[in-house]
């Protein structure tokens, strides 16, 4: 049998710093361009997908013509794949300033300009939930329709990344379209029991126990932020694997003024992630024990960069090229979960290999 693999073309928009570029290469998907308007996410992009440019490009002002030019691409050709995973604090329910994020809001139409322009084979677009909930504002509503009047079968659900195999609970809006066959694409799930915190960190998956505050300037960043002394305190009597602050809700000293004595409501931040559970959903806050529950499960301190990389599937030793916890967090959280865009991705090859040897 001829491996296909290779045949498609991935250009990535709103690359970001390569989680979906990464996992589509994983599946075997040959990866040629990224696309994003922040330069500081080039050198980390560079360093780990391998092959691939980087276009610094602000997407409103990128021309079709002059991304076909670059990156030397063909329109109509069934072999090539445009992906979309614009940035979605706009459709977030996590709360954020949405006055800041709102120029953000019709990335998905700028990408779609492209898609017309080029009409591939494949288009993938990757988002939170609340895109698909507001579909009309989002202008999903009206992509879906131009796709399928022109030959695309669409694939548009939202789903949960810890049934493919990420070590954490994460919802995402998922749209494949496929022009080459009839045939609806969706990420295959993984079968058998989910990927947790304990088989992916703690010292026997090579995570050396370390203090808060403990800088690694290695490239493995097991780096972890400082702690105020209360702060301490709180995790002292926190118990381990999934304690949370319910344990000093009545103490006056150690409770959060706002949370004394209150015993129901959110009660994640301040808590300690369970060894036997995928983690909560990594945010760009991951490093802030006050954000979520992002306590090590044992450890006295907020999981460290390379932990919460490794929870958001990257290879241990993806390299980010980041100047500050607070950059790099982000960078980490706002990817997409590299084992998941593989499950996209071998979607893709899987009909595309099925084509090519119909042949």
């Amino acid at each position: 049998m001829a491996d296909n693999k290779r045949q498609i073309k991935a250009v990535d928009f709103f690359c970001s710093g390569g989680g979906m570029s990464c996992g589509m290469q994983q599946a075997g998907i040959e990866v040629i361009g990224g696309v994003d308007f922040d330069i500081t996410c080039k050198e980390t992009y560079e360093a780990n997908i391998e092959g691939s440019r980087f276009i610094h490009a602000d997407v409103f002002n990128l021309k079709e013509a002059d991304l076909e030019r670059k990156l030397k691409l063909k329109r109509n050709d069934d072999n090539l794949l445009l992906i979309g995973c614009s940035p979605c604090q706009f459709w977030s329910i996590i709360p954020t300033d949405k006055k800041k994020s709102s120029e953000s809001k019709d990335l998905l139409k700028e990408f779609r300009r492209f898609v017309e322009y080029f009409n591939p084979g494949y288009v993938v677009v990757e988002n939170v939930p609340g895109v698909l909930r507001r579909k009309a504002e989002s202008g999903l509503d009206e992509f879906i329709v131009w796709l399928q009047k022109h030959n695309y079968t669409v694939h548009a659900q939202i789903h949960e990344v810890s049934n493919y195999g990420v070590p954490q609970h994460r919802k995402r809006f998922t749209l494949i379209a496929n022009r080459i066959t009839a045939v609806e694409l969706s990420p295959k799930k993984r079968l058998g029991e989910k990927v947790t915190v304990g088989h992916v960190l703690g010292e026997s998956n090579g995570f050396p126990k370390v203090k808060h505050g403990h800088r690694d300037n290695t490239e493995f960043m097991h780096s972890v932020a400082g702690l105020k002394p209360l702060n301490l305190e709180r995790l002292a009597v926190t118990p381990k694997n999934g304690g949370t602050r319910m344990s000093y809700v009545f103490d006056r000293k150690l409770a959060v003024p706002c949370h004394y004595g209150k015993v129901d409501g959110f009660k994640d931040i301040y808590g300690r992630m369970w060894w036997d559970r995928p983690a909560p959903t990594i945010t760009t806050k991951f490093f802030s024990i006050s954000n979520g529950r992002f306590v090590h499960p044992e450890e006295d301190r907020a999981i460290s960069l390379r932990e919460g990389a490794v929870l958001q599937s990257f290879p241990k030793d993806y390299i980010f090229k980041t100047n500050s916890i607070a950059n790099t967090a982000r960078m980490i959280g706002n990817a997409v979960p590299p084992i998941y865009a593989k499950a996209v991705g071998e979607s893709i090859i899987n009909n595309h290999n099925a084509v090519q040897n119909k042949g």
